[in-house]
């Protein structure tokens, strides 16, 4: 009886504890004069964990905050995403990448990425990610925006779109160009402008149009959320915009896919008038 009623209580609390963590705190806010610090340099306050295989549980010690940092160690598919949902910011990034690649991908491109948008439960997308508009943190990519297409919970697709504007590479591959055709997605990437037509998923990837600092040096990325408009800018030169993003509010998500990674700064500035 008394294991019974042990085993009641976990399962209550874990219910609970994904209740909690699914359900955001308040409707959206945006940053009002002040700047909002998503990352307090002690402790991940603000975030809960989400893994593909552990769900809300983080026993392998994926996330871990020392010397100031958000340390991801890469073991595993997942992310840290806000409690709360935001719009109409200036999201401010600054990481670099660790030593140290997993499983499938340990002599692959060093993989990451920053969601912003987050709508519908935890795991819509791959039983992993939440429906949302991601900035692309990947050795060669920084900057890519990539349609994360879940589901709602009830298994139908979720809204998600942007608009852009658009040009082919030598490979057919979709490219930001300023000026090009205006055209919409609800699936799939659009790359920065200057990414390699020969670009390959091998570590210590660089294209000759590199905006990413070198391996191991300090990366700002700026994720700049105005109304429906998405603008990136990586170590302070835009390298993709889209309009008409479907959602246009939600929470944030930092990933984790198999690449060690180190965040020592991750603030939402007000828009600049």
């Amino acid at each position: 009886m008394l294991r019974s009623l042990v085993i009641g209580s976990a399962l209550a609390a874990c219910v609970f504890s994904e209740a909690r963590a699914a359900e955001p705190a308040q409707a959206p806010t945006s940053p009002q004069g002040a700047v909002i610090e998503l990352f307090n340099g002690r402790d991940l306050s603000g975030w809960y964990t989400f893994l593909k295989d552990t769900k809300y549980e983080d026993p392998r010690k994926v996330f871990t905050v020392h010397d100031g940092l958000i340390h991801i160690s890469g073991d595993g598919l997942g992310c840290i995403t806000t409690k709360n949902e935001y719009r109409d910011y200036r999201l401010v990034a600054e990481w670099k990448w660790g030593e140290r690649t997993w499983g499938s991908r340990t002599k692959a491109a060093k993989d990451s990425g920053i969601l912003v948008h987050c709508t519908g439960p935890d795991g819509g997308y791959g039983g992993t990610w939440m429906t949302s508009i991601e900035a692309q943190i990947i050795e060669g990519g920084c900057g890519d925006f990539v349609l994360v297409a879940g589901n709602n919970p009830d298994g139908s697709p979720a809204k998600l779109s942007i608009t852009a504007e658009v040009t082919k590479d030598r490979d057919g591959e979709t490219v930001w160009k300023k000026g090009a055709e205006r055209m919409t997605f609800s699936r799939g990437r659009v790359n920065w402008y200057g990414r390699d037509a020969d670009w390959k998923d091998a570590i210590g990837f660089r294209g000759p149009q590199e905006v990413e600092k070198p391996d191991g040096e300090w990366n700002r990325m700026e994720v700049i959320c105005d109304g429906n408009r998405i603008q990136v800018l990586l170590n302070g030169v835009l390298v993709n915009e889209c309009s008409d993003a479907v959602p246009s509010a939600g929470k944030i998500i930092v990933q984790t896919e198999l690449a060690e990674i180190y965040f020592r700064k991750l603030e939402l500035h007000p828009l600049e008038k």
